[in-house]
């Protein structure tokens, strides 16, 4: 299940990592490579709702293969296509195989643990993420500088074939569950709890993505010593550390740990502001950052578990649909920033991520009751 979310993590992200060779590549500016990450988040967010309750009665092994077929199809015609609008709708396919993911494949795992363990289950399948983003990005990022980024496309392709065989033969069966009035979309929406935890969920990804989408410009305006590997590692390693203490500490530290997430990712954006990449500090702050990134998915996910008992679907489903509507929302404005505001550029998108994080952090030292422990 990790490796799921590992490509599922590297399918939304690998543009982010490749903006200046696919703008040059596709004719195209780099905001509009940007917007392939933020359409696959779009495309995710409005169907993870829809899709996860018309899907609940499904198999959740079967589900999540037809899952992995559409994944390996959407990056291999990426590294085919040649038309922009082609890669658009791939991209789009994509998203809406993310958007039914995301969520399924949290609850599918809590299934299969007792329910004091359910953050560390979710930790533990999450950590593909955090991998993705320590190991697989700058890997991919790599592939993608030295033999063209439609080969990077490709290997993720094949790579997510790969695992669909391995899911196949490894994964149990489990079945789904029927859709009623009290496991409904609108009946999770209904608990305050879950719309707090649905405004953190916000803030965290709308301050980590705004900038994230355009780490490669961020390290390009730095002029960074090590350029945008050595960023992307050094991010992944501070992401790596972090997503293996919260697999210990979750369960029973949840408060405490989103709040010192946030006010880390805060911090780093504050040493990116006041020092302009100074060397050595810079370099400090993407290791912060990675930190607080390392266990974003698995922080939200596992406060919105808590919250419920049943529809595990349903409720993560509303949430990985705020956060890649989310994803989507940080894209589209770090764009605005770029384009319509130069001035700003960079600097401006780094603004936005700081008051969201240090908003987010507040709201987390007051909801007490919502961020509970097990």
């Amino acid at each position: 299940m990790a490796s799921v979310t590992f490509v599922g993590l590297l399918s939304e992200l690998v543009p982010s990592g490749l903006l200046p060779q696919m703008s040059e590549g596709l004719g195209v500016s780099e905001p509009q490579v940007g917007f392939l990450v933020g359409v696959y988040a779009l495309a995710s967010a409005l169907c993870a709702i829809p899709l996860v309750s018309a899907t609940l009665a499904v198999n959740r092994k079967q589900l999540l293969l037809v899952l992995l077929i559409g994944f390996a199809a959407s990056n291999i015609i990426v590294a085919l296509a040649s038309s922009y609008s082609v890669i658009i709708a791939s991209r789009i396919v994509g998203g809406i195989c993310a958007g039914v993911m995301w969520p399924m494949i949290a609850a599918y795992g809590t299934r299969l643990v007792p329910e004091n363990m359910h953050g560390k289950a979710i930790t533990v399948i999450m950590s593909g993420n955090t991998l993705g983003i320590s190991i697989g990005l700058p890997v991919m990022t790599m592939i993608g500088i030295a033999f063209g980024w439609r080969s990077a496309f490709m290997v993720l392709g094949l790579s997510v074939a790969a695992i669909a065989v391995l899911a196949y033969f490894h994964l149990p069966a489990v079945e789904g569950e029927k859709l009623s009035k009290a496991n409904s979309p609108l009946a999770v929406l209904k608990q305050p709890s879950i719309l707090i935890v649905l405004l953190l969920t916000f803030l965290g990804v709308t301050a980590h993505y705004g900038i994230y989408t355009y780490i490669t410009l961020l390290v390009e305006m730095f002029d960074f010593a090590g350029g945008i590997e050595l960023a992307l590692l050094i991010f992944g390693i501070g992401s790596v550390i972090s997503v293996i203490v919260s697999a210990k500490i979750i369960d029973a530290y949840l408060r405490p740990l989103i709040v010192s997430m946030l006010a880390g990712g805060g911090i780093s954006m504050a040493l990116f502001l006041i020092f302009q990449g100074s060397a050595g500090i810079s370099h400090v702050a993407f290791f912060l950052w990675g930190l607080a990134f390392g266990p974003l998915v698995t922080m939200y996910q596992t406060a919105v578990s808590k919250q419920i008992e049943k529809a595990k679907d349903v409720a993560t489903s509303v949430q990985s649909s705020v956060f890649n509507f989310s994803i989507m929302i940080a894209t589209w404005v770090g764009g605005i920033l770029l384009t319509r505001f130069p001035e700003a550029g960079i600097n401006g998108i780094v603004y936005l991520s700081l008051i969201c994080f240090v908003l987010a952090a507040l709201l987390a030292l007051v909801a007490k009751r919502t961020l509970r422990s097990s």
